[in-house]
């Protein structure tokens, strides 16, 4: 039976390259069509946008004066897509099987239960998996679940997960508006899993569904350890940390804690600048996220323990796992 579910597809580019057509062109190939497809352009220098109104007639091609950030971009494509009950976020490097939406429209149909979904994320031309599902610990960290892990050894159930990675996830869209979508202030990096905590913290569950595949190549515009990438996920995370973990002073001793950790280890790394600005820049924000912190907390719908028991609490898993981002 054809699902009756209303889904915009939505992508942010900067700077794809030839993913962004690769990646339209596993759009196309879906065997459930969506509504729209709406691709946001942050003002690109490649050519990556170009002639895409004729390869891909009726996807709505947006483009940006500025380079407005990842959360800017998605939140104001969410906005345009006012005839849509469901959004399906995609990276411009991430491609989708074929029957990637007709799977997480199923999952949906089937899990009313559940606000967003995630994908099982494998590496781009790689025998290895991207993700299947954010974890987040109590110190303020996360990472994707199962990253680099070889997949034929991996063998995941759909089941609940704390959030879905934002390379391919799909999400309510009017649980998404009553949240106010991705934290602007982010730019990029770590609003996904920002949002996934304030779901949480509103009663919002998450669901990995492990038959909607991507395969995502990753830090296709920006190297993991760039400059521009260290700075933004290490600053964001601990705004997040700030603004939603419920036992926040019982946690903060490993909070201080992993951000010592990481000024010392990217110190190590040669990146001492970028680190050092991120926790500085973090700290003069504090103000305006504490502000946000008691809004978010009084509006907060689930018990602080049940927020807390979705999250790792291995003390040293931050520091241990191998291989994730």
């Amino acid at each position: 039976m054809p699902s009756l579910l209303t889904i915009a597809v939505v992508v942010v580019n900067w700077n794809a390259g030839d993913y962004l057509k690769k990646c339209l062109q596993s759009l196309k190939a879906q065997t459930l069509k969506p509504s729209r497809v709406i691709v946001m352009d942050n003002a690109s220098t490649d050519d990556s946008v170009q002639g895409l109104e004729v390869e891909f007639e009726g996807y709505e091609i947006v483009r940006l004066k500025e380079n407005t950030g990842f959360a800017f971009a998605n939140n104001l494509a969410v906005k345009r897509a006012e005839n849509c009950d469901w959004i399906a976020f995609l990276n411009p490097d991430a491609f989708a099987a074929p029957d990637w939406l007709e799977k997480l429209a199923e999952a949906a149909e089937n899990f009313p239960e559940f606000t967003s979904f995630g994908s099982h994320m494998l590496r781009y031309e790689s025998d290895q998996l991207d993700g299947t599902g954010d974890v987040y610990h109590v110190c303020g960290s996360a990472w994707r679940r199962d990253h680099g892990i070889r997949a034929s050894t991996v063998d995941r159930k759909t089941g609940e997960i704390f959030s879905p990675c934002a390379a391919a996830s799909f999400i309510r869209k009017d649980h998404f508006e009553e949240l106010g979508g991705f934290d602007e202030n982010f730019f990029s990096y770590f609003e996904d899993v920002d949002l996934g905590f304030r779901f949480q913290l509103k009663g919002y569950r998450s669901l990995y569904v492990a038959n909607a595949v991507v395969e995502h190549v990753g830090s296709a515009t920006t190297s993991r350890y760039s400059d521009f990438a260290i700075y933004h996920g290490q600053r964001n995370l601990v705004w997040s940390y700030i603004r939603n973990m419920p036992g926040f002073w019982y946690y903060l001793p490993q909070h201080v804690l992993f951000n010592l950790a990481a000024l010392i280890w990217f110190t190590l790394k040669g990146k001492p600048g970028p680190v050092f600005r991120a926790k500085w820049h973090a700290l003069k924000g504090l103000s305006r996220v504490w502000e946000l912190r008691k809004k978010t907390q009084q509006e907060r719908s689930r018990e602080a323990s049940g927020v807390i028991d979705k999250m790792d609490r291995n003390f040293w898993a931050p520091y241990l796992r191998q291989g994730h981002d």
